[in-house]
Protein backbone atom coordinates (compact mmCIF):
# COMPACT_ATOMS: atom_id res chain seq x y z
CA UNK A 1 0.00 0.00 0.00
CA UNK A 2 1.70 3.21 -0.91
CA UNK A 3 1.35 6.33 0.55
CA UNK A 4 -1.26 7.71 -1.19
CA UNK A 5 -3.57 5.13 -0.72
CA UNK A 6 -3.32 4.74 3.28
CA UNK A 7 -3.49 8.75 3.87
CA UNK A 8 -6.25 10.97 2.54
CA UNK A 9 -5.11 13.50 0.45
CA UNK A 10 -5.42 17.28 1.11
CA UNK A 11 -8.33 18.88 -0.54
CA UNK A 12 -9.44 15.33 -1.90
CA UNK A 13 -12.41 12.92 -1.00
CA UNK A 14 -11.74 9.78 0.80
CA UNK A 15 -11.73 6.50 -2.23
CA UNK A 16 -12.20 3.88 1.10
CA UNK A 17 -13.42 3.00 4.16
CA UNK A 18 -9.96 3.47 5.64
CA UNK A 19 -9.37 7.14 4.44
CA UNK A 20 -13.02 7.54 5.92
CA UNK A 21 -11.95 6.77 9.21
CA UNK A 22 -9.12 8.17 8.90
CA UNK A 23 -10.96 11.96 7.78
CA UNK A 24 -13.43 11.27 10.58
CA UNK A 25 -10.48 10.89 13.01
CA UNK A 26 -9.45 14.19 12.19
CA UNK A 27 -12.88 15.74 11.97
CA UNK A 28 -13.60 14.48 15.14
CA UNK A 29 -10.31 15.31 17.25
CA UNK A 30 -12.38 18.48 18.42
CA UNK A 31 -14.81 16.15 19.93
CA UNK A 32 -12.28 15.83 22.77
CA UNK A 33 -14.40 19.36 24.51
CA UNK A 34 -17.44 17.63 24.41
CA UNK A 35 -16.40 15.83 27.67
CA UNK A 36 -18.43 18.57 29.59
CA UNK A 37 -21.78 17.96 28.45
CA UNK A 38 -21.62 14.11 28.44
CA UNK A 39 -20.46 14.69 32.27
CA UNK A 40 -23.19 16.75 33.18
CA UNK A 41 -25.67 14.83 31.50
CA UNK A 42 -23.77 11.35 33.45
CA UNK A 43 -23.70 13.50 36.57
CA UNK A 44 -27.54 13.08 36.77
CA UNK A 45 -28.43 16.36 37.75
CA UNK A 46 -31.26 16.50 35.31
CA UNK A 47 -34.90 14.71 35.42
CA UNK A 48 -34.88 11.81 33.35
CA UNK A 49 -36.83 13.67 30.64
CA UNK A 50 -34.19 16.32 30.85
CA UNK A 51 -30.91 13.74 30.85
CA UNK A 52 -33.00 12.09 27.54
CA UNK A 53 -33.41 15.38 25.66
CA UNK A 54 -29.91 16.36 26.75
CA UNK A 55 -28.25 13.19 25.38
CA UNK A 56 -30.41 13.21 21.87
CA UNK A 57 -29.86 17.27 21.55
CA UNK A 58 -25.87 16.06 21.90
CA UNK A 59 -26.36 13.52 19.28
CA UNK A 60 -28.01 15.99 17.03
CA UNK A 61 -25.76 18.41 16.94
CA UNK A 62 -22.31 16.04 16.93
CA UNK A 63 -23.86 14.41 13.78
CA UNK A 64 -24.70 17.69 12.35
CA UNK A 65 -21.58 19.21 12.77
CA UNK A 66 -20.09 16.12 11.66
CA UNK A 67 -22.49 16.07 8.24
CA UNK A 68 -21.36 19.67 7.42
CA UNK A 69 -17.84 19.66 8.26
CA UNK A 70 -16.79 16.11 6.55
CA UNK A 71 -19.58 17.12 3.65
CA UNK A 72 -18.49 20.34 3.04
CA UNK A 73 -14.34 19.29 2.98
CA UNK A 74 -14.86 16.33 0.77
CA UNK A 75 -17.08 18.36 -1.76
CA UNK A 76 -18.30 21.84 -1.82
CA UNK A 77 -22.04 22.12 -0.59
CA UNK A 78 -24.56 24.80 -1.66
CA UNK A 79 -23.95 28.09 -0.13
CA UNK A 80 -27.58 28.04 1.26
CA UNK A 81 -27.02 24.24 2.94
CA UNK A 82 -24.16 25.18 4.76
CA UNK A 83 -25.91 28.92 5.75
CA UNK A 84 -28.88 26.72 7.38
CA UNK A 85 -26.67 24.28 8.72
CA UNK A 86 -24.43 26.82 10.68
CA UNK A 87 -27.67 28.66 11.90
CA UNK A 88 -29.23 25.10 13.03
CA UNK A 89 -25.96 24.61 14.82
CA UNK A 90 -26.18 28.33 16.59
CA UNK A 91 -29.33 27.56 17.53
CA UNK A 92 -29.43 23.71 19.03
CA UNK A 93 -26.15 25.36 21.41
CA UNK A 94 -28.45 28.43 22.35
CA UNK A 95 -31.22 25.87 23.22
CA UNK A 96 -29.21 23.05 25.01
CA UNK A 97 -27.41 25.92 27.04
CA UNK A 98 -30.55 28.13 28.20
CA UNK A 99 -32.17 24.29 28.97
CA UNK A 100 -28.95 22.62 30.62
CA UNK A 101 -26.56 24.89 31.71
CA UNK A 102 -23.38 26.39 31.85
CA UNK A 103 -21.47 22.68 30.86
CA UNK A 104 -22.98 23.50 27.32
CA UNK A 105 -20.94 26.49 26.64
CA UNK A 106 -18.83 24.32 25.17
CA UNK A 107 -20.95 23.91 21.85
CA UNK A 108 -20.17 27.57 21.01
CA UNK A 109 -16.56 26.37 19.90
CA UNK A 110 -17.89 23.69 17.56
CA UNK A 111 -20.04 26.27 15.94
CA UNK A 112 -16.88 28.75 15.52
CA UNK A 113 -15.05 25.72 14.15
CA UNK A 114 -18.06 25.13 11.74
CA UNK A 115 -18.00 28.81 10.37
CA UNK A 116 -14.35 28.67 9.75
CA UNK A 117 -14.30 25.25 8.06
CA UNK A 118 -16.67 26.25 5.68
CA UNK A 119 -17.39 29.83 5.07
CA UNK A 120 -14.96 32.31 3.38
CA UNK A 121 -12.38 34.20 5.41
CA UNK A 122 -14.54 37.65 4.30
CA UNK A 123 -17.37 36.14 6.22
CA UNK A 124 -15.67 33.68 8.64
CA UNK A 125 -12.98 36.69 10.10
CA UNK A 126 -16.60 38.47 11.64
CA UNK A 127 -19.12 35.69 12.25
CA UNK A 128 -16.73 33.66 14.41
CA UNK A 129 -15.86 36.48 16.54
CA UNK A 130 -19.44 37.07 16.26
CA UNK A 131 -20.45 33.60 18.04
CA UNK A 132 -17.40 33.92 20.08
CA UNK A 133 -20.01 37.07 21.95
CA UNK A 134 -22.84 35.43 22.03
CA UNK A 135 -21.01 33.17 23.70
CA UNK A 136 -19.67 35.33 26.44
CA UNK A 137 -23.19 37.60 26.48
CA UNK A 138 -25.14 33.98 27.90
CA UNK A 139 -22.44 33.43 29.51
CA UNK A 140 -23.19 36.72 31.84
CA UNK A 141 -26.58 36.18 31.67
CA UNK A 142 -27.07 34.64 34.43
CA UNK A 143 -24.39 33.15 38.09
CA UNK A 144 -21.98 30.88 35.53
CA UNK A 145 -18.39 30.48 36.96
CA UNK A 146 -16.10 33.77 34.95
CA UNK A 147 -13.31 31.26 34.94
CA UNK A 148 -15.58 28.74 32.01
CA UNK A 149 -16.55 31.12 30.30
CA UNK A 150 -13.02 32.70 29.83
CA UNK A 151 -11.24 29.18 28.95
CA UNK A 152 -14.06 28.86 26.20
CA UNK A 153 -12.90 32.06 24.19
CA UNK A 154 -9.58 31.34 23.16
CA UNK A 155 -10.13 27.90 22.15
CA UNK A 156 -13.23 29.16 20.00
CA UNK A 157 -11.18 32.28 18.45
CA UNK A 158 -8.15 29.39 17.21
CA UNK A 159 -10.07 26.90 16.46
CA UNK A 160 -12.41 29.00 14.41
CA UNK A 161 -9.47 30.69 12.69
CA UNK A 162 -7.41 27.79 12.03
CA UNK A 163 -9.85 26.05 10.28
CA UNK A 164 -10.21 29.13 7.85
CA UNK A 165 -6.55 28.63 7.20
CA UNK A 166 -6.83 24.99 6.80
CA UNK A 167 -10.04 25.41 4.48
CA UNK A 168 -8.04 28.09 2.26
CA UNK A 169 -4.90 25.45 2.13
CA UNK A 170 -7.43 22.56 1.11
CA UNK A 171 -8.79 25.18 -1.63
CA UNK A 172 -5.38 26.10 -3.10
CA UNK A 173 -4.15 22.29 -2.95
CA UNK A 174 -7.35 21.30 -5.07
CA UNK A 175 -6.48 24.30 -7.38
CA UNK A 176 -3.15 23.43 -7.41
CA UNK A 177 -4.30 19.59 -8.64
CA UNK A 178 -6.45 21.20 -11.16
CA UNK A 179 -3.57 23.49 -12.24
CA UNK A 180 -1.14 20.26 -12.59
CA UNK A 181 -3.99 18.59 -14.37
CA UNK A 182 -4.29 21.22 -16.80
CA UNK A 183 -0.38 21.74 -17.37
CA UNK A 184 -0.48 17.07 -17.79
CA UNK A 185 -2.77 17.78 -20.36
CA UNK A 186 -1.19 20.76 -22.33
CA UNK A 187 1.52 19.13 -22.51
CA UNK A 188 -0.10 15.81 -23.73
CA UNK A 189 -1.61 18.18 -27.09
CA UNK A 190 1.85 19.54 -27.67
CA UNK A 191 3.21 16.04 -27.59
CA UNK A 192 0.48 14.74 -29.78
CA UNK A 193 0.55 18.42 -32.37
CA UNK A 194 4.75 17.65 -32.25
CA UNK A 195 4.15 13.73 -33.21
CA UNK A 196 1.66 15.06 -36.18
CA UNK A 197 3.97 17.61 -37.30
CA UNK A 198 6.78 15.40 -37.47
CA UNK A 199 5.55 12.29 -39.13
CA UNK A 200 3.22 15.37 -41.88
CA UNK A 201 7.20 15.85 -42.51
CA UNK A 202 8.54 12.49 -42.54
CA UNK A 203 6.25 10.90 -44.57
CA UNK A 204 5.10 13.75 -46.98
CA UNK A 205 8.25 13.93 -47.70
CA UNK A 206 9.54 10.12 -48.10
CA UNK A 207 6.37 8.98 -50.11
CA UNK A 208 6.58 11.88 -52.55
CA UNK A 209 10.08 10.64 -53.41
CA UNK A 210 8.54 6.49 -53.19
CA UNK A 211 5.59 7.67 -55.84
CA UNK A 212 8.18 9.78 -58.07
CA UNK A 213 11.03 6.78 -58.17
CA UNK A 214 7.92 4.25 -58.51
CA UNK A 215 6.57 5.96 -61.79
CA UNK A 216 10.30 6.11 -62.93
CA UNK A 217 11.20 2.60 -62.55
CA UNK A 218 7.63 1.99 -64.22
CA UNK A 219 8.34 3.83 -67.55
CA UNK A 220 11.86 2.17 -67.61
CA UNK A 221 10.91 -1.35 -66.76
CA UNK A 222 9.95 -2.71 -70.12
CA UNK A 223 13.18 -0.66 -72.26
CA UNK A 224 15.82 -0.63 -69.57
CA UNK A 225 15.23 -3.10 -66.56
CA UNK A 226 18.68 -2.47 -64.97
CA UNK A 227 17.78 1.67 -64.48
CA UNK A 228 14.80 0.49 -63.24
CA UNK A 229 16.39 -1.61 -60.59
CA UNK A 230 18.64 1.05 -59.55
CA UNK A 231 14.97 2.71 -58.68
CA UNK A 232 13.73 0.49 -57.08
CA UNK A 233 16.48 -0.46 -55.20
CA UNK A 234 16.40 3.58 -54.42
CA UNK A 235 12.98 2.92 -53.69
CA UNK A 236 14.07 -0.08 -50.92
CA UNK A 237 16.43 2.57 -49.17
CA UNK A 238 13.76 5.77 -48.79
CA UNK A 239 11.26 3.48 -47.45
CA UNK A 240 13.89 2.15 -45.11
CA UNK A 241 14.96 5.55 -44.19
CA UNK A 242 11.41 6.46 -43.73
CA UNK A 243 10.79 3.49 -41.32
CA UNK A 244 13.65 4.52 -39.26
CA UNK A 245 12.49 7.99 -39.97
CA UNK A 246 8.73 7.55 -37.97
CA UNK A 247 10.15 5.37 -35.59
CA UNK A 248 12.20 7.77 -34.05
CA UNK A 249 9.88 10.13 -33.73
CA UNK A 250 7.18 8.21 -32.06
CA UNK A 251 10.99 7.79 -29.61
CA UNK A 252 11.48 10.93 -29.81
CA UNK A 253 14.69 10.40 -30.44
CA UNK A 254 15.43 11.25 -33.73
CA UNK A 255 16.74 14.87 -34.81
CA UNK A 256 17.17 15.92 -38.56
CA UNK A 257 20.57 17.80 -39.60
CA UNK A 258 20.93 20.83 -42.45
CA UNK A 259 23.86 18.59 -44.08
CA UNK A 260 21.34 15.33 -44.50
CA UNK A 261 18.59 17.36 -45.42
CA UNK A 262 20.53 19.33 -47.93
CA UNK A 263 21.29 16.15 -49.78
CA UNK A 264 18.06 14.65 -49.74
CA UNK A 265 16.79 17.77 -51.29
CA UNK A 266 19.58 17.13 -53.97
CA UNK A 267 18.46 13.38 -54.38
CA UNK A 268 14.28 14.31 -54.39
CA UNK A 269 14.64 17.05 -57.24
CA UNK A 270 16.78 15.30 -59.21
CA UNK A 271 13.89 12.15 -59.03
CA UNK A 272 11.44 14.78 -59.81
CA UNK A 273 13.46 16.38 -63.08
CA UNK A 274 14.02 19.67 -61.35
CA UNK A 275 17.27 21.20 -61.44
CA UNK A 276 18.84 21.95 -58.39
CA UNK A 277 21.08 24.46 -57.15
CA UNK A 278 21.98 23.66 -53.35
CA UNK A 279 24.98 24.54 -51.55
CA UNK A 280 27.36 21.66 -51.03
CA UNK A 281 28.06 22.04 -47.33
CA UNK A 282 26.21 23.87 -44.21
CA UNK A 283 27.16 26.12 -41.47
CA UNK A 284 29.04 24.55 -38.80
CA UNK A 285 28.54 25.28 -35.52
CA UNK A 286 25.24 25.76 -35.41
CA UNK A 287 23.18 25.78 -32.27
CA UNK A 288 21.62 22.42 -32.18
CA UNK A 289 17.55 23.74 -31.90
CA UNK A 290 17.77 26.52 -34.69
CA UNK A 291 19.97 23.66 -36.63
CA UNK A 292 16.52 20.90 -36.14
CA UNK A 293 13.92 23.88 -37.08
CA UNK A 294 15.86 24.98 -40.21
CA UNK A 295 16.17 20.99 -41.42
CA UNK A 296 12.37 20.34 -41.40
CA UNK A 297 11.72 23.72 -43.01
CA UNK A 298 13.95 22.66 -45.86
CA UNK A 299 12.42 19.10 -45.80
CA UNK A 300 8.72 20.33 -46.26
CA UNK A 301 9.76 23.20 -48.46
CA UNK A 302 11.28 21.00 -51.19
CA UNK A 303 8.90 18.31 -50.81
CA UNK A 304 6.29 21.29 -51.19
CA UNK A 305 8.52 21.75 -54.70
CA UNK A 306 8.15 18.68 -55.55
CA UNK A 307 4.34 17.75 -55.08
CA UNK A 308 2.80 20.98 -56.47
CA UNK A 309 5.26 23.21 -57.53
CA UNK A 310 5.80 21.85 -61.26
CA UNK A 311 9.00 23.77 -61.64
CA UNK A 312 11.76 23.16 -63.45
CA UNK A 313 14.60 24.74 -61.28
CA UNK A 314 14.72 25.13 -57.84
CA UNK A 315 17.32 26.83 -56.05
CA UNK A 316 18.22 27.12 -52.32
CA UNK A 317 20.63 29.17 -50.06
CA UNK A 318 21.67 29.43 -46.81
CA UNK A 319 24.19 31.77 -44.87
CA UNK A 320 24.25 33.99 -42.33
CA UNK A 321 23.10 37.51 -42.73
CA UNK A 322 23.78 40.36 -40.14
CA UNK A 323 20.34 42.37 -38.98
CA UNK A 324 19.70 45.25 -37.27
CA UNK A 325 18.62 42.48 -34.73
CA UNK A 326 21.75 41.04 -34.67
CA UNK A 327 23.42 37.79 -36.69
CA UNK A 328 20.63 35.29 -38.36
CA UNK A 329 21.01 32.16 -40.47
CA UNK A 330 18.69 32.61 -43.81
CA UNK A 331 17.21 29.94 -45.51
CA UNK A 332 15.85 30.49 -48.91
CA UNK A 333 13.89 27.81 -51.14
CA UNK A 334 12.76 29.80 -54.40
CA UNK A 335 11.26 27.94 -57.67
CA UNK A 336 10.13 28.80 -61.39
CA UNK A 337 7.06 26.57 -61.15
CA UNK A 338 3.42 28.07 -60.64
CA UNK A 339 1.88 25.07 -58.10
CA UNK A 340 -1.53 24.78 -56.57
CA UNK A 341 -3.41 27.82 -56.32
CA UNK A 342 -5.12 28.60 -52.57
CA UNK A 343 -5.93 30.76 -49.91
CA UNK A 344 -5.34 29.29 -46.43
CA UNK A 345 -1.78 28.14 -45.20
CA UNK A 346 -1.86 24.11 -45.57
CA UNK A 347 -0.28 21.78 -42.67
CA UNK A 348 2.90 21.67 -43.85
CA UNK A 349 3.87 25.93 -43.77
CA UNK A 350 1.71 25.85 -40.60
CA UNK A 351 4.11 23.54 -38.95
CA UNK A 352 6.88 25.51 -40.20
CA UNK A 353 5.57 28.71 -38.27
CA UNK A 354 5.19 26.84 -35.25
CA UNK A 355 9.15 25.47 -35.26
CA UNK A 356 10.08 29.01 -36.00
CA UNK A 357 8.22 30.51 -33.21
CA UNK A 358 10.19 28.01 -30.67
CA UNK A 359 13.70 30.07 -31.52
CA UNK A 360 12.04 33.65 -32.37
CA UNK A 361 12.59 32.94 -36.08
CA UNK A 362 10.61 34.57 -38.78
CA UNK A 363 9.03 33.42 -42.02
CA UNK A 364 8.33 35.50 -45.40
CA UNK A 365 6.05 33.85 -48.37
CA UNK A 366 3.62 34.99 -51.11
CA UNK A 367 0.67 36.64 -49.28
CA UNK A 368 -1.79 34.22 -48.07
CA UNK A 369 1.15 31.84 -47.98
CA UNK A 370 -0.11 29.94 -51.26
CA UNK A 371 0.73 29.64 -54.74
CA UNK A 372 -0.60 32.42 -57.05
CA UNK A 373 -0.51 30.13 -60.24
CA UNK A 374 0.95 33.39 -61.94
CA UNK A 375 3.84 31.51 -63.19
CA UNK A 376 6.16 33.60 -61.42
CA UNK A 377 7.19 30.93 -58.73
CA UNK A 378 7.19 30.99 -55.03
CA UNK A 379 10.12 31.88 -52.55
CA UNK A 380 9.95 30.77 -48.82
CA UNK A 381 12.73 32.60 -46.82
CA UNK A 382 13.03 31.70 -43.29
CA UNK A 383 15.67 32.80 -40.75
CA UNK A 384 16.53 32.14 -36.96
CA UNK A 385 18.91 34.04 -34.39
CA UNK A 386 22.27 33.18 -33.92
CA UNK A 387 24.63 34.10 -31.47
CA UNK A 388 28.38 35.50 -32.31
CA UNK A 389 30.44 33.27 -33.70
CA UNK A 390 28.29 30.98 -34.89
CA UNK A 391 27.37 29.81 -38.34
CA UNK A 392 31.09 29.99 -39.81
CA UNK A 393 31.64 27.85 -42.82
CA UNK A 394 35.61 28.23 -42.94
Amino acid sequence: MNDEEEYVGVGRPPTGRRQVWIKLLWIGVWLAFMSAPVKDLADGHHTPWGTALGVLGLLVFVGAYLVLVFRHTSKALDRRVVQSSIAFLGALAITLFLTLGTAWLVLFVYVAVSVGATLPLRTARWLIPAVVAVLVLLGLTDDHPREIITALVFPSLLGGFAMTGVRQMIRTTIQLREARATVAQLAANEERLRLARDLHDLLGHSLSLITLKSELAGRMLPDHPEQAAAQVADIERVSRQALGDVRGAVTGYRRPTLPGELAGARTALAAAGITADIPAVAPEDLPEKPEEVLAWALREAVTNVVRHSGARHCTVTLGPRQTLDGKVLELTVADDGVGASGTEPGNGLTGITERLATVDGTLIAPAGNSRSGSGKGFTLTLTVPLGSGLGSTE
